[in-house]
């Protein structure tokens, strides 16, 4: 039969070494400060990997899209009146807002995406995501188009505005 020590010496042993078990406040406060700096640093890192795995998936539905409207050129010589009509009506970003088509053979060429010495970056049509923001205009140096996906040079480049060079 095992003897356990009676209850006044249990503590009394525990006094005796002078140490207790347990994390003091300063050292919880420590921890705590410690993981909030490494959360503040991994934050920005996993939101700009997560944007940039947005902004690949946006420019590869972007370059199948385009595929499939080149193909509906060829086949009835002149683009779509809309993504409607090569069954893409409602398609939606990886922001969950609609792509924005616009044919520029039958439309107004003063809508059409400009580069930064205001000349039409496509002759054909303009396909393009408004990006994280969700905001665009027709020149894509412009701040607000800085973070769209787009299409330029008939097809030649897709990507980030920004990436564009021409």
């Amino acid at each position: 039969m095992a003897s356990a020590l009676p209850p006044s010496r249990a503590c009394a042993s525990v006094a005796a070494s002078g140490r207790q078990t347990g994390l003091t406040l300063v050292e919880l406060m420590l921890v705590i400060a410690l993981l909030g700096v490494l959360l503040a640093l991994a934050l920005p890192m996993w939101k700009s990997h997560r944007d940039r795995a947005l902004q690949r998936q946006a420019a590869q539905e972007l370059g199948a899209m385009s595929a499939v409207l080149a193909q509906y050129r060829l086949d009835n010589q002149g683009s779509p009146a809309s993504l409607a009509a090569v069954g893409m009506a409602g398609r939606l970003d990886p922001w969950k807002r609609p792509y924005v088509y616009y044919n520029l053979e039958t439309g107004n060429p003063s809508e059409a995406r400009k580069n930064r010495s205001l000349t039409p970056v496509n002759s054909d049509f303009d396909l393009y995501s408004l990006g994280p923001d969700g905001e665009s205009v027709r020149a894509l140096t412009a701040a607000a188009s800085q973070d769209d996906v787009v299409r330029a040079n008939n097809g030649r480049f897709i990507g980030v505005a920004t990436a564009f060079t021409d």
